[in-house]
């Protein structure tokens, strides 16, 4: 395999293998949990679902609850540095 893919090119495998490794898991997640999502025959016959609670649950995993707690910050410790008077 060496004599076929250069050094060079790993990075770039890597980054492709980590966003392809993203996208399957967010269709996934979609598919398995959506509410929105009907597979089940018995489920697709029905024009409007009444799962607000279950949409609501979908909505706010555990994620964004933890994500809430924190600062809107991406990089804190370059901001404050910027950000102070010396």
């Amino acid at each position: 395999m060496g004599r076929w893919i250069k050094p060079e090119v790993y990075p770039l495998m890597a980054a492709m293998s980590f966003v392809t490794g993203m996208c399957l898991f967010q269709l996934t997640r979609n598919v398995i949990l959506n509410p929105d999502v009907r597979i089940n025959k018995a489920h697709r016959t029905t024009a409007v679902l009444e799962n607000e609670e279950e949409g609501w649950k979908y909505r706010e995993h555990n994620l964004r609850k933890f994500l809430r707690t924190r600062p809107p910050e991406v990089m804190p410790s370059v901001n404050r540095f910027f950000s102070e008077d010396k």
